[in-house]
């Protein structure tokens, strides 16, 4: 059947001779999965029936004449949900210059070098991709200046830092400036930024200010570019994880632009920003209660204000996350970013406005600090979550289920191409606490798995990949040894994590995360193996929202 025919059948359709992904409900601890069963039936944007096509229960839908589509015996699982990413800073990533594989200072610079040449026309070079490693730990605009005389900016892998040329410096208007709050500007001898923004200065200056000279048009086709990508992998829904008024503002403009619909299932925390005034921590959290009142499962079910994030420390590469104790290499564990003093009334005011708190926390320090702080002011079925867990102990792994927070997790962040300097920096002893992700579902913690895109490839079958096998998809070949096995996932508990539990996660699961009748047709069609290690060569033939086909690989 061609996709005009199916196109063309707007009350239902029937698809056959396929594998519909459908986990058993059964709570135990070694959970299975049913037979998989070989038909369902759409109608009207939702699934109507599944189950055997030999089955007496589809002959009314076959008496009304729905059309019939072959699925070639792939298999069919829900749309993923990214649980964790970044939908206007995703869009915008996809038109920059990309330092992924990179592997010195002087490769950074032939590339940044060419992307300057062949784009004459832009005011800005815009890169992203760079890892501390990448340049022995350095980012100085001295190292970019004799590049190009436009402003250029270089992002981090991990989004908590910028390497700025000296024009960009000046655009913004850094030298005048002190560190914010939670935030580091690098400075030379003389006391003048030399380079590199930090943490909440990334936050609070470099995207405040790109936000501010690029036009409405350009964000909307940054996000339209993030919609196409994750239906070209089969992405369905997201959670925005550092949503503010410059990246809210373009979501509502696109959504008008479309008819008041977006192709897309949006729920979104508002970002917190670090400040020294209580009052102005308040002041953003009313923001986002005042937005969730308008935007919330009954008014506006598929694009949300669900809660807020706070960025309670940095991350392990650029020795910012907090730990509890001092970095392998002698470096100091910095404080995290939020003290609890500063942390609290801020949780404590958006539990008691029954939002949801998703705090980032990447180091033990962070995640013991922002555990705490759930567990003084949250209350039963709020559905609090950690982002990221890193490097956890095994007694707060634990109090993760007991308290019902829900563990935010990436396991693409977990692939061995990208954790070559962890030995040095952690030692092999604390190595082996990294990922626990296996650790938090034993102890009874619901998982939810995301990309963190733009830091890390968005595709959903790679990051299940790593998440099973805990090898490399970056680089299959390189021969690193798989990160913690012992961490590593069944393929079902991927799945799900990446569809059911994305879905629970943001009350969302009466409607989406799994094949079940009334919920809403949003599925993908996958060519793949039911296997772990197979997982790294499955191709997404299709994509559906809402009973609609939204994407159909060329080569299908």
């Amino acid at each position: 059947m061609t996709t005009s025919e199916s196109e063309s059948s707007p009350n239902g359709l029937i698809l056959t001779n396929a594998r519909f992904f459908r986990p058993s409900t059964n709570p135990s601890p070694d959970p299975v999965i049913r037979d998989f069963d070989n038909c369902m039936v759409l109608q009207n944007g939702t699934i109507a029936w599944i189950g055997e096509l030999n089955s007496w229960d589809i002959r009314p839908y076959q008496d009304l004449g729905f059309p019939v589509q072959d699925l070639s015996g792939r298999y069919v699982l829900p749309g993923f949900i990214d649980g964790h990413m970044h939908f206007l800073m995703l869009g915008q990533a996809l038109h920059k210059l990309s330092l992924d594989g990179c592997k010195s200072l002087a490769e950074i610079r032939e590339r940044i070098g060419r992307f300057a040449r062949e784009n004459p026309g832009k005011e800005r070079l815009l890169c992203r991709g760079w890892m501390h490693s990448m340049t022995g730990g350095e980012a100085k605009a001295s190292m970019l200046d004799d590049l190009d005389a436009r402003p250029i900016y270089v992002d981090s892998k991990d989004l908590h830092s910028t390497w700025c040329s000296s024009a960009a410096l000046e655009e913004m208007g850094v030298g005048g400036r002190d560190d914010p709050a939670g935030g580091a500007i690098s400075r030379g001898e003389d006391g003048r930024p030399d380079g590199l923004l930090s943490e909440a200065s990334v936050l609070l200056i470099v995207w405040p200010y790109l936000a501010e000279v690029a036009t409405m048009e350009e964000k909307m086709e940054a996000l339209r570019s993030a919609v196409a990508a994750y239906h070209s992998v089969g992405v369905t829904g997201c959670i925005d994880m550092a949503m503010d008024e410059n990246a809210w503002e373009a979501v509502l403009a696109l959504r008008e632009a479309e008819g008041g619909q977006l192709p897309m299932r949006i729920a979104a925390h508002w970002c917190i920003t670090p400040s020294d005034s209580e009052d102005a921590r308040a002041k953003q959290v009313d923001r986002a209660i005042a937005l969730n009142k308008q935007f919330n499962n009954e008014t506006s079910p598929d694009l949300r204000i669900v809660g807020i994030k706070v960025i309670c420390d940095g991350v392990i590469d650029a020795c910012t996350a907090a730990l509890s104790q001092p970095y392998s290499t002698n470096v100091e564990s910095p404080n995290p970013i939020w003290s609890a003093s500063m942390l609290e009334p801020v949780v404590e005011r958006a539990c008691k406005a029954n939002l949801q708190c998703a705090l980032h926390a990447i180091g033990d320090a962070a995640v013991h600090l922002a555990i705490n702080a759930i567990e003084k002011h949250g209350k039963p079925g709020q559905r609090h979550r950690i982002e990221h867990l890193e490097l956890t102990s095994p007694e707060d792994a634990k109090r993760l289920g007991r308290l019902g927070i829900t563990a935010s997790i990436q396991p693409v962040h977990s692939d061995p191409a990208i954790l070559r300097a962890w030995p040095k920096l952690l030692g092999p002893d604390r190595l082996k606490r990294a990922f626990a992700y296996k650790e938090f579902a034993d102890n009874g913690a619901l998982l939810a798995i995301g990309s963190d895109a733009p830091t890390a490839p968005h595709a959903p079958l790679p990051n299940l990949y790593v998440a099973t096998t805990r090898k490399s998809y970056r680089e299959p070949e390189a021969g690193d040894a798989p990160v913690n096995e012992h961490f590593k996932l069944r393929i079902l508990e991927a799945v799900s994590a990446a569809t059911r539990g994305v879905a629970y996660s943001c009350f969302a699961e009466n409607r989406l995360g799994s094949l079940d009748v009334g919920k809403a047709a949003d599925f993908v069609v996958v060519d793949m193996e039911y296997e772990p290690d197979a997982l790294l060569h499955a191709v997404v033939k299709e994509t559906w929202v809402g009973g609609k086909r939204v994407f159909e690989n060329p080569e299908s």
